[in-house]
């Protein structure tokens, strides 16, 4: 480990040099390094916490453009890492996010989150503290009350924020939301989203064999905020996402691309109220399982928004593990409902319209009715994609331009998914009571939620999973 109080001394030293060395200079363009060269000035120059997998892939992302410039590396894992360590060959490489933040705090001007989503806020405000463009995968946080906070730190310290959810630079959410805006279907009171997540084990038991530790993972790093646990096998690099500790489950994975549509296109704000039912997990003959550090295998979740000036309140189900709504009366037997194993079905007082994952593919049902579809594009589109969006917002600085899911956007539309996983736990919340037995209070009640002040007010337990507690040290 690098002496951190010598390195921030020389760089107080060097930056005192160049701030002196200007006073007598300023340098033009092609002295610095001649015809098609880019000042530092003109370049973003960012690290990536998280660096493998959809990490590697947003950093590429970032390189399509020519301003951007990747010069940090971090990950607990050196397997995961290896392929960016290759790629981005100049770029320095960390194992520790807050080592690497003060090294080169001096040096970055944005930093990429793609960790296990128990650890997205706690980076992710360590970059904005440091006055650093942020970019975060999806979901925003792994709690509500995390989410809050980074909506808020965003304004606190000017910087530009973008969620990962590619969906929402593409074409599809702004033709639903023309859509929605000319009146083709009417008011909207209710939405279906449905999805094949999980794809990974969920509603299962903890492993109680522990396993060795791989020479190349950090696993205490990569626990971070987390309780201690040993390490098991089959939960890093992707299954964490089916347990409460690291992941949001089907929802966290998902809910962020496919409800956003319905998110946007209605302008919805915090829901009111929520309730669930939850797949059944058998150990034996008629006997369910109760595994409470793992999310459930399948789920329905109905979110309940209000009104909004004219417009009614709207009820959202949420559908994941197989579970699929009804099949519209509109769509002929032979024609897809969503992509097959996820969707968006808006239902309107004038007709309904339905969409892929990410929002691509919108259309009208029946779906002669696109046949017939004129409407003006209204909307600006984002042809530099989401990736580039958000780098050329960096350039351009706080609030100089709309990014597609800025905090202001990201952070409610978080808050919203992570309100079915509240659901999800305090369902299975248990009271001892007499003779050993145990009782299940949030079984079969609809939780009322006071969304400004973040608040469960009709049943309090549920409030325990609003804001989780950190690992002594983090």
């Amino acid at each position: 480990m690098k002496n951190i109080q010598s390195n921030t001394s020389r760089r107080k030293f060097l930056k005192q040099a160049v701030l002196g060395a200007s006073a007598f200079s300023i340098l033009p363009r092609h002295v610095l390094g001649g015809k098609g060269f880019t000042p530092p000035s003109d370049t973003l120059y960012i690290a990536g916490i998280g660096v493998g997998g959809k990490g590697f892939s947003d950093l590429t992302g970032f390189a399509e453009s020519s301003s951007a410039k990747i010069i940090g590396l971090c990950d607990v894992d050196d397997r995961r890492a290896a392929e960016a360590v290759k790629l981005f060959k100049d770029a320095k490489y960390y194992h520790d996010y807050r080592i690497m933040l003060e090294e080169m705090r001096d040096d970055i001007d944005a930093v990429s989150v793609s960790t296990p989503d128990h650890m997205h806020a706690i980076q992710t405000l360590a970059a904005m503290e440091l006055g650093k463009h942020v970019y975060v995968q999806k979901p925003l946080t792994h709690d509500i009350y995390e989410a809050r906070q980074l909506t808020e730190a965003a304004h606190k310290y000017k910087v530009v924020t973008q969620m990962g959810n590619q969906g929402a630079s593409g074409d599809g959410v702004r033709k639903m939301q023309e859509w929605y805006q000319a009146g083709l279907i009417g008011e909207v009171e209710e939405a279906y989203i449905w999805t094949n997540r999980p794809v990974w084990p969920q509603g299962i038991a903890w492993p109680d064999k522990k396993a060795e530790i791989p020479g190349e993972l950090n696993w205490d790093l990569w626990l971070g905020t987390a309780p201690k646990k040993e390490y098991v096998e089959n939960l890093v690099p992707f299954n964490w996402r089916g347990w409460w500790d690291y992941g949001t489950g089907a929802l966290g994975d998902m809910a962020c691309h496919l409800i956003e549509p319905a998110f946007k296109t209605l302008q919805l704000g915090y829901p009111v109220s929520v309730e669930c039912s939850v797949g059944s997990v058998f150990t034996g003959p008629f006997q369910r399982g109760y595994f409470p550090e793992s999310c459930p295998p399948s789920s329905h979740i109905t979110l309940e928004f209000p009104a909004r000036g004219d417009k009614p309140p709207v009820t959202m189900h949420w559908m994941d593990g197989g579970i699929q709504p009804t099949r519209p009366e509109e769509l002929g037997p032979d024609e897809m409902m969503g992509d097959g194993g996820n969707g968006v079905i808006l239902i309107g007082s004038k007709g309904k319209m339905m969409c892929d994952t990410y929002g691509m593919n919108p259309r009208l049902l029946p779906l002669s009715r696109n046949d017939e579809v004129n409407v003006e594009e209204t909307i600006p589109r984002v042809p530099e994609g989401h990736y580039v969006q958000w780098v050329n917002g960096c350039m351009a600085g706080y609030k100089e331009k709309d990014l597609s899911s800025d905090f202001d956007i990201a952070g409610p539309l978080t808050e919203s998914v992570l309100m079915g996983n509240l659901a999800l736990l305090a369902h299975d919340y248990r009271i001892k009571g007499d003779n050993d037995r145990y009782t299940y209070p949030a079984r079969g009640i609809k939780l009322l939620w006071d969304g400004p002040n973040m608040k469960i007010t009709n049943f309090d337990p549920a409030n325990q999973y609003v804001k989780r507690d950190y690992r002594t040290g983090w």
